[in-house]
């Protein structure tokens, strides 16, 4: 079979299952379900991806590189343009939330499904802390650090229920529920990440920035 031909059910295969994973949860789905979306035999899913927690962990990590390596890329720079000082709180937030929220990435269906999956994984208590850990924490330690930095000297605790705070915020836009919609009676718009973006940058650099003003009292 040509690699282009394998390519494209590779990827027919992760579409449908991050759809469906999405959509309905882990347990909620199975391989035979996923294989009819794709429009390709079961044995073929098993082949490329084996049992279903493998082909989990693969639709999992298949966009998590991605946005790995454009917040490290706007982290380095975020530091590099602040060098030799550290960032401003400001600045590191918006090197972690930009690729998430904003381009015209994020109104893809494909992109959509990944989101609601993760804010469904990071909800989880069987697999946010596995899931997770695995496949995010290396990069959120090093945003961190930064922040760490750019606050010296800070409560070490103080700073980890800080970030709680920013993933449950990041979390609840993720999963674009349409609460908001309907509390703001259509002024806020949950599928409208990019003015999402502004709104939660200032209000998670205020918290953290609030800190500064604990320790100062």
């Amino acid at each position: 079979m040509p690699d282009d031909i394998k390519t494209d059910r590779r990827t027919a295969i992760l579409d449908a299952a991050e759809a469906q994973f999405a959509q309905r949860g882990y347990d909620g789905v199975n391989l035979r379900a996923i294989a009819r979306d794709a429009g390709v035999d079961v044995a073929l899913a098993s082949y490329h991806f084996g049992k279903k927690e493998d082909l989990f962990d693969a639709v999992l990590l298949r966009r998590a590189d991605v946005l790995n390596h454009l917040r490290l890329t706007a982290l380095t720079d975020a530091m590099s343009k602040a060098s030799p000082a550290a960032p401003s709180v400001e600045a590191i937030v918006r090197a972690y939330l930009g690729p998430l929220l904003r381009g015209p990435h994020v109104s893809e269906p494909g992109w959509k499904h990944y989101y609601a999956l993760i804010a469904y994984v990071n909800n989880s208590s069987e697999w946010g802390g596995k899931v997770m850990t695995q496949f995010f924490d290396p990069l959120i330690r090093r945003f961190i650090d930064a922040l760490r930095m750019s606050l010296a000297p800070v409560d070490e605790k103080s700073l980890f229920w800080a970030y709680h705070c920013f993933s449950g915020a990041l979390t609840l836009t993720f999963a674009q529920t349409g609460r908001i919609d309907q509390l703001s009676r259509g002024l806020c718009r949950s599928d409208d990440l990019d003015d999402a973006y502004e709104h939660v940058v200032q209000f998670i650099t205020a918290g953290f920035e609030a800190l500064k003003t604990d320790r100062a009292v």
